[in-house]
């Protein structure tokens, strides 16, 4: 039986370093057996992936390709905080943002690259409710910012 540590490594995924708060918040807190992850803006090596907005500077895919990292950074965090992505009983909600131009409509295309990562690496138990919606700007220029609440098996 496959588990989300497994399918981390089958995928070849890369979980990068639990990213710092840039303000007074913290990545992640849990309420009750809720994680709230705060929300992720994609970052290299410490420099925002991809800024600016998409339909304008940013194209579709580097967009799809910021909500991947972001997605790869809510996992690094739940990781951080529970041990393991074994113990997530499952994805409960994605927020996504995106930071495009007034006649971009394809917010859901963007955000379905965070998505199939939950769902790749949790199977059914990655299935989430989601919203996706457009923003005239995010923070430090990101053109992704996602949010997570996952829900932590009982054990």
């Amino acid at each position: 039986m496959s588990t989300p540590e497994k399918n981390i490594t089958c995928l070849n995924l890369s979980l990068p370093p639990v990213p710092i708060s840039a303000g007074s918040y913290v990545p992640v807190h849990r309420a009750g057996d809720l994680l709230f992850v705060s929300g992720q803006i994609a970052r290299r090596e410490g420099k925002v992936l991809h800024p600016g907005r998409v339909g304008e500077s940013v194209s579709i895919e580097q967009a799809r390709e910021a909500a991947r990292q972001c997605a790869l950074q809510v996992l690094a965090i739940l990781r951080s905080e529970i041990g393991t992505l074994d113990r997530i009983g499952s994805i409960v909600r994605v927020e996504g943002f995106v930071a495009a131009s007034p006649l971009f409509l394809d917010h859901p295309k963007v955000l379905d690259a965070a998505s199939d990562i939950f769902s790749a690496v949790f199977g059914d138990r990655g299935r989430h409710a989601r919203f996706a919606v457009g923003a005239p700007s995010l923070p430090l220029g990101a053109c992704v910012e996602i949010a997570v609440i996952a829900k932590v098996a009982a054990d």
